[in-house]
């Protein structure tokens, strides 16, 4: 049975080149059903059966925007992570799924909702900083670049546990959120390319195991990177 993953919002959400996370996926799995939902369109899993629902990075003022278009489709959201259904969300789309987004003036941004976390802005001061973190058995890299930093209690519900660099915040040392099939994660990279483990694994959650593209040499660069990123 071919697979169907939707990639919401191409045209806004891919800064830092983030959208090569799915652009891979398609080397993986050529055959999948691969829908890129542009902005002006509802999506199809409102009313449609997915397997794997991607949304990268954005601006800020983006980010407002894509709460406004995704408010309405909150319930069927929550239940399709319900219904385990694969999110996979990176860089500051994160923060869609929290409670707010704080601006330095004090004025907030309603998010969905979905989760209890909340962002702050400091649009004066990019952090930047490497990445290593625990996934189940798999070490994850990648790198961080962000206006904005999350806070409240993931405790129950993240994603990777921090041996190198921040969690949602640098207070944390835990990155990310995690229900059921839905990730969300600060890390970008694009964070399938860099780490062919966590790709076979998101793989496997929507049913599919077997070979990735240029396995080898993409293992080659994963245990490289990870050996110089624990030297740093």
């Amino acid at each position: 049975m071919n697979k169907t993953i939707e990639i919401l919002f191409p045209e806004f959400c891919n800064l830092y080149g983030d959208l090569s996370n799915m652009k891979y996926l398609q080397k993986c799995i050529p055959e999948a059903n691969f829908i890129e939902t542009s902005f002006n369109e509802e999506p199809i899993f409102v009313k449609g059966d997915v397997d794997l629902i991607y949304m990268g990075p954005m601006t800020e003022k983006m980010q407002e925007k894509v709460i406004r278009k995704l408010k309405p489709y909150k319930q069927r959201i929550e239940e399709l992570i319900e219904k385990n259904v694969v999110f996979l969300i990176t860089g500051n789309a994160i923060e869609i799924f929290g409670e707010y987004i704080e601006n330095e003036n004090g004025s907030r941004i309603e998010a969905l909702g979905i989760f209890n976390i909340y962002a702050k802005r400091n649009m004066m001061k990019r952090h930047n900083s490497n990445f290593i973190g625990k996934y189940e058995d798999i070490e994850i890299v990648g790198f961080k670049s962000q206006f904005t930093q999350s806070y409240g209690n993931n405790e129950g519900n993240y994603f990777a546990k921090v041996e190198k660099g921040i969690g949602i915040n640098p207070e944390s040392l835990l990155e990310g959120l995690q229900k059921n099939n839905f990730i969300a994660t600060y890390v970008i990279g694009p964070i399938l390319i860099l780490n062919p483990q966590f790709t076979k694994k998101i793989l496997e959650k929507i049913g599919i195991k077997q070979q990735i593209a240029f396995e080898k040499d993409v293992q080659s660069a994963y245990d490289q990177r990870l050996k110089e990123l624990k030297k740093i």
